[in-house]
């Protein structure tokens, strides 16, 4: 088990720094360095910092909201908003992406039924840099909200109690008590918003790259498309440029929670009436929730049901012959979709039953070494999804002994979901196995059962429901995902990601907008079967619930 972690984890990683700072087969700083100085590099740096700061300041200033009325008060309906709340991060960056520049394009179906279109030729507004940090605010505020009410819920009640009898309001009670216990959890939610920014693929794509305002992903996207001698080196480079940005940002997350371990007794969570403010506050919730998840999700059905751009919506013009096409006349979406299938429902079995027996083998590590392993195993999944796939591309590029080479093959992109979102099927496993009490092992051991035995008839049907919603949670982040894919297809071995940025790309939004679509839908239908399926796991893996 710890060998299938390393190679998962590290041997991608250790081949990309190799390629970077030693791509003849000797170290070469000068020249690493000379790859990251190019105008064009220093640029895109700059670009990335910037778009991934303020994405994260707007990300807290919406999640953190979020999650204190939904964790701390009593805010009618606030299950349902703390789900709706999650969408985003689940939906891909890229139909994001594209919903919000169809919502405020000239061509905005849903605005031309309303007739607040803007005249055609007209920019759309969501292009470039403060398009960019709007959208990353909206992706992002979830990872807030989910690491927002980790930290709320170790409030405990008697501190907010004491404070409202010593005469507190509840805004006095939130600045006195509650944000100086979860202050580290603040600063852990903006370094994650601040990672998933720097790696974040679909929405410069989509939005920066039409007004050629790359960031580090979209220009080593753009690189590797101009294939030359001295390309792999120089993406190399860039790649380990953007995984050191983002491992610095993990770095200063774990900093930051070290200091979460504040002398507080557990207890009841701390709990605010809201009084008479309670359907107010619950009303602001739902025009929140309205502006940035329903609304551009109307925006891209209205566009998936015209024939073609700046047709009005009407009765007269209303068509599914856009859904007809990807889904079943056009090959290369419909071999996408199977394509994705697939490789997301091969990786989530995989990962699923292999989860198990990964951490019933972790568990028996000391606390120390259990939480090194965990993060070899978060490593993949912490870099951005562009770094991953050069590793990849370089790891098996070359062939193998016994596999050969994997490049241009479907394999390449199941391996690399595999590595990628180990983590994702690891973390309820690993909850799960963690509850198991030792005294079921111990009288098995006793009555002569082997560790596979155990395994089999104790561990296994236990952690069952747990590797099911892992593999689920894999499957959906697999399903539509575009990071990854956009350099490791090959014709014929398309996944959906690629083809909706193709399909936006060569002008035809309204299949493409039927493609982001169907896989809304496809996430919501995981998403209810999951929240049905969530009595019977642990405590915290659904951070809706």
């Amino acid at each position: 088990m710890l060998v299938i972690i390393a190679v998962l984890s590290l041997l991608p990683m250790a081949r990309l720094v190799i390629a970077a700072v030693a791509p003849g087969g000797e170290v070469d700083l000068a020249g690493f360095g000379a790859r990251l100085a190019r105008p064009a590099a220093l640029r895109a740096m700059w670009h990335t910092l910037d778009t991934a700061s303020f994405g994260a300041v707007l990300a807290l200033c919406l999640g953190i909201p979020f999650a204190i009325v939904v964790t701390m008060t009593d805010l009618p309906g606030r299950k349902i908003v703390g789900f709706l709340l999650l969408l985003p991060l689940m939906i891909a960056p890229q139909v994001t992406a594209l919903a919000w520049l169809h919502l405020f394009g000239p061509s905005s179906t849903l605005l031309g039924m309303l007739g607040l279109a803007p005249p055609p030729g007209t920019p759309n507004p969501m292009l470039g840099r403060n398009g960019i940090i709007l959208l990353y605010a909206v992706q992002h505020a979830p990872i807030v909200f989910i690491t927002m009410r980790a930290g709320l819920s170790r409030v405990p009640r008697d501190l907010v109690e004491a404070a409202r009898s010593c005469g507190a309001g509840p805004l006095g009670v939130l600045r006195t008590i509650v944000l100086p216990v979860v202050r580290p959890y603040v600063v852990a939610a903006a370094a994650l918003a601040f990672v998933s920014g720097v790696g974040n693929f679909g929405i410069p794509a989509l939005l920066g790259m039409p007004v050629n305002y790359l960031t580090l992903p979209t220009l080593i996207y753009q690189d590797l498309s101009s294939f030359g001698p001295s390309v792999l080196p120089q993406i190399a480079a860039l790649s380990v440029l953007v995984g050191a940005l983002a491992l610095a940002g993990m770095g200063f997350q774990s900093v930051a929670l070290r200091g979460a371990g504040h002398r507080l007794a557990a207890g009841t969570p701390a709990q605010l009436e809201l009084g008479r403010y309670r359907w107010p506050a619950a009303g602001l919730c739902w025009l929140v929730i309205g502006l940035i998840l329903v609304l551009p999700s109307c925006a891209l059905l209205a566009t998936s049901l015209v024939p073609s751009f700046g047709v009005p919506l009407t009765w007269q013009t209303v068509t599914v012959a856009n859904y007809t096409e990807v889904l079943v006349r056009q090959a290369s979406t419909v071999r996408a979709f199977r394509n994705s299938l697939l490789l997301a429902s091969g990786a989530a079995l995989i990962l699923a039953l292999g989860a198990i027996p990964m951490a019933v083998v972790l568990e028996r590590f000391d606390r120390r070494w259990r939480r090194v392993l965990g993060s070899v195993v978060d490593l993949p999944y912490s870099i951005p999804g562009v770094v991953l796939a050069i590793a990849c591309i370089l790891l098996f590029l070359r062939p193998l002994p016994l596999i050969g080479s994997l490049y241009a093959t479907a394999s390449i992109i199941l391996v690399a979901y595999a590595m990628r979102f180990l983590t994702l099927a690891m973390k309820p496993v690993a909850t799960a196995v963690g509850q198991i009490p030792r005294d079921l092992e111990e009288a098995a051991a006793v009555s002569g059962a082997g560790p596979f035995r155990r395994l089999w008839t104790i561990a296994a049907p236990l952690a069952a429901p747990a590797a099911v919603a892992g593999g689920l949670l894999v499957f959906m982040s697999a399903f539509n995902e575009l990071t990854v894919s956009a350099l490791l297809w090959s014709s014929g071995k398309e996944t959906l990601g690629v083809v909706l940025f193709s399909l936006e790309e060569a002008g035809l939004g309204t299949q493409a907008a039927a493609i982001a679509v169907s896989t809304i839908v496809v996430v919501i239908a995981l998403l209810l079967t999951l929240d049905r399926f969530g009595r019977r796991l642990p405590a915290g893996i659904l951070p809706w619930r």
